[in-house]
């Protein structure tokens, strides 16, 4: 095997590095420093593992190669130490492959009525309790950040805060490297509530995922560039629910961004929650500005930055899940409803790891 994966050598460094920088008190001062640190280390350690595993059989191949010369006896095992070679060093292709470096990051998520008045807004409700359900499975907190509901109980709009709890052995497992998938124009069909004649109808939702910004450095709001507006909450159909001005709208002026936050009691309250939104909303416009500009595949056909895809349809009648583009489908859609998305996600996963060995093949 004449593979040296030289190309490994800096990531190794780079973890050292890491590493180094981690048993460092006063980086620790500094919670988003070190939480950003120690997502790329976690990252790291895929490498580092796959590179030592991949070292260690590559010695004794080489070792046992240099023995079968004057011992018989040694070649008889060289053909099952390069075949463990072999594995390990397509498990290391593996892992040098870019991956996305946000996997580990939490998200912030959110759900929109869409096409088809307030059957759209019930199934709205069902998208988020499926989600909120979802990350209860993995073990990760969640935080309704803000909600218009309607009269029948739907959501017009609801945003949710979904965060991994404690650090990340692998940035694979974080929130963002599950739900970035998601992001999508949801479709429904079934008989709506309001529906008196038993016809089923087709109606749709949409799905925003952003990753987190866990330090606000990582992105420069001039406060210039802000404009805050108050004025009362107010709750279904409109009536106000307080007698102060405690919501918040926040605009961005440079990209019109607009956020606005009432779920809270006070002012101070509503506009912490709209900064972590706006900023969660202008990091995913810069990288996907970047991604344009660079012509960058990293963010491959299967998590669409187009988000009036149409990416999934749950077919009520049938009990049908099916996701439109990996092909998944699945005659199971209450249970996945209930919470049990990982099959439907982890056809996402393959299939986006799949494109990018394709891509990192061609290069």
């Amino acid at each position: 095997m004449t593979e040296d994966f030289a190309v490994a050598e800096p990531l190794l460094a780079e973890h050292a590095e890491i590493e180094r920088a981690l048993a460092d008190p006063a980086v620790h001062a500094d919670a988003g420093r070190a939480r950003t640190l120690g997502r790329r280390y976690a990252e790291l350690n895929r490498v580092v593992g796959a590179y030592r595993s991949w070292e260690a059989a590559r010695d004794d191949v080489v070792a046992a190669a240099e023995l079968a010369r004057e011992d018989a006896s040694f070649a008889a095992e060289l053909p099952a130490m390069e075949t463990t070679l072999d594995v390990a060093a397509e498990n290391l292709r593996r892992v040098l492959v870019p991956r996305d470096p946000d996997d580990g990051r939490d998200v912030i998520l959110e759900v929109k009525a869409g096409e088809g008045g307030d059957e759209s807004a019930l199934f709205a409700g069902d998208l988020l309790r499926m989600y909120l359900r979802y990350a209860e499975r993995h073990g990760w907190a969640t935080q309704v950040l803000e909600s218009t509901e309607t009269e029948l109980g739907g959501y017009k709009d609801v945003q949710v805060a979904i965060k991994s709890r404690g650090s990340l052995q692998d940035p694979g497992d974080g929130v963002w490297a599950h739900l970035k998938y998601e992001g999508g124009v949801h479709r429904v069909q079934r008989v709506p509530v309001t529906e008196s004649q038993g016809r089923i109808h087709t109606s749709a939702a949409g799905v925003l995922v952003f990753p987190e910004v866990d330090d606000p450095g990582e992105v420069q709001i001039e406060p210039n560039d802000l404009r805050i507006d108050v004025y009362r909450s107010s709750g279904p159909g409109g009536q106000s629910v307080n007698t102060t001005d405690s919501a918040v709208r926040i605009t961005h002026l440079p990209t019109g961004i607009v956020v606005s936050m009432q779920n809270e009691k006070s002012q101070l309250q509503n506009k912490e929650q709209a900064m972590r939104v706006l900023r969660a909303r202008l990091l995913a416009a810069q990288q996907e500005a970047a991604a344009a500009e660079a012509a960058d595949l990293r963010r491959s056909q299967i998590r669409t930055v187009d988000r009036s895809e149409r990416i999934r349809t749950y077919n009520f009648p049938e009990n049908r899940i099916a996701d439109h583009r990996t092909g998944y489908k699945a005659y199971n859609l209450d249970h996945v409803l209930s919470g049990e998305l990982d099959p439907v996600v982890q056809s996402a996963i393959d299939a986006d790891e799949a494109a990018r060995l394709a891509a990192a093949g061609d290069a």
